[in-house]
């Protein structure tokens, strides 16, 4: 059996997809992951065969600049950044204008790239990540069977009445003006209709006489498969799912470090790992913030500044362990509490490892994603634009005293140990593959 992955030519949304796949390689079955060259050394260290395909102008292997990326890509990244700055309202705007270029890049050539790649591997099944609509719309458009993977919180899939790109929810800590809000909501329906007009248009060059979609965002492959722990979500928005499975999470293997193991093994003070993710960290105000809270504390902290020049700190601590990146699933497995921007991977591997958040959410799907760990006990949440170093000091002191969420926590972890997500997947596409999809 040959298992085809398709994955945008991130580190983020590749993680967990090849974590996924490494059931199939367990089988003893073959492995091709369709992706761009920035992450070839992601896709070999799993052992798995690569086949070229881009499906958008930007790449990331692990941490975003800027200053890396192609001409236009450049500016659309620094505008995001600018934005987060701004607040939620306005980085979610500025999102929903960049939507029709940055999800569906060029449909019609890529859609051709990927049914190319389609005829030469010959897999046996597809797994694409939900973001990738351009592949998702080729494979549609001439009834090629896949499993889509909504790696984000659930909420990146509407359901409803809700419109893409607008959080259904938001943290207590970040309420939007209503006006603002319905604002936003005005310009995610225009950009909602607009994509779907052009889904529709690249769907009928791709395979003429296609039925035409109502809400582009809104379809799914023939099998839907959320990384996201189903304990959490909100029972009467899991009923308006279309038919799904929950893999809880997606914890990669990482390979040993020595240097973070001593370090580890040091001395007992809680550990704190830090870390705003590939795209995140370029918030440097809000790093220094939590380095300055940190000081503080009687903790060891693991730092991932990221793109954020190290020397913006001044001089650390030198017992911290400080890394532009740092193998998070090792540490958190120590950990006492992560502080994160709440993105999904950074959320469910600190659930499985049974770690509590303090929660620092910018863009998308966090702000739904923040308030669901807000609303379950298992995390607070601050605004990272408005907290200021005390309020982060309070909260960062109060989680690591906070027993009851701490059992949480622990209660969330031991399901997702006891039934990893590549299994669930493997079952969920086995299922599927012998029904005839």
């Amino acid at each position: 059996m040959t298992l085809l992955v398709i994955s945008p030519d991130y580190a983020s949304h590749l993680y967990p997809l090849a974590t996924l796949a490494t059931a199939w390689q367990a089988a003893g079955e073959r492995v091709v992951v369709a992706t761009g060259p920035a992450t070839d050394d992601i896709v070999r260290g799993f052992g798995f065969e690569r086949e070229h395909l881009q499906l958008g102008r930007g790449s990331n292997p692990g941490v975003i600049r800027a200053e890396e990326q192609p001409t236009g890509e450049d500016d659309a990244l620094r505008g995001f950044f600018d934005a987060t700055r701004r607040g939620a309202v306005e980085t979610l705007l500025f999102q929903a204008r960049a939507r029709r270029d940055d999800l569906l890049w060029e449909p019609v050539q890529v859609g051709r790239a990927v049914l190319d790649v389609v005829d030469r591997v010959r897999p046996d099944a597809v797994v694409v990540d939900h973001l990738a609509f351009s592949a998702r719309l080729a494979l549609a458009s001439v009834g090629v069977p896949h499993a889509d993977v909504v790696l984000g919180h659930p909420t990146a899939l509407p359901v409803g009445d809700e419109v893409y790109g607008c959080p259904p929810t938001f943290p207590r800590a970040l309420v939007p003006n209503p006006d603002a809000l319905a604002g936003l909501r005005t310009v995610c329906e225009e950009v909602r209709d607009a994509f779907t007009d052009e889904w529709n248009a690249a769907a009928r060059v791709l395979s003429p006489g296609v039925p035409e979609v109502a809400d582009a965002f809104a379809v799914t492959g023939d099998v839907l498969l959320l990384n996201y722990p189903e304990a959490l979500h909100d029972p009467q928005r899991t009923a308006l799912l279309p038919s799904h499975r929950f893999l809880g999470s997606a914890v990669r293997v990482e390979a040993p470090d020595a240097g973070v193991d001593a370090w580890v093994a040091g001395s007992g003070a809680p550990l704190v790992y830090v870390s705003l993710g590939s795209f995140l960290s370029v918030r440097g105000d809000v790093l220094a913030r939590l380095v300055e809270a940190l000081r503080g504390l009687d903790v060891r902290v693991a730092l991932a500044h990221g793109s954020t020049p190290r020397a913006a700190f001044g001089a650390l601590p030198g017992s911290w362990l400080v890394r532009e990146s740092l193998p998070q699933v090792t540490l958190l497995r120590s950990a006492a509490l992560a502080v994160t921007h709440g993105g999904n991977n950074s959320v469910t591997e600190s659930l499985t490892a049974g770690v509590p958040m303090l929660v620092l959410p910018f863009s998308t799907d966090q702000f739904a994603g923040a308030a669901s760990l807000e609303s379950a006990g298992l995390a607070t949440v601050l605004d990272p634009n408005t907290a200021s170093t005390a309020n982060l000091r309070e909260a960062l002191a109060a989680l690591l005293g906070d027993a009851a969420t701490a059992e949480r926590v622990r209660a969330v972890a031991s399901s997702l140990q006891a039934s990893p997500g590549p299994d669930r997947a493997h079952e969920a596409l086995t299922g599927a593959a012998v029904a005839g999809w």
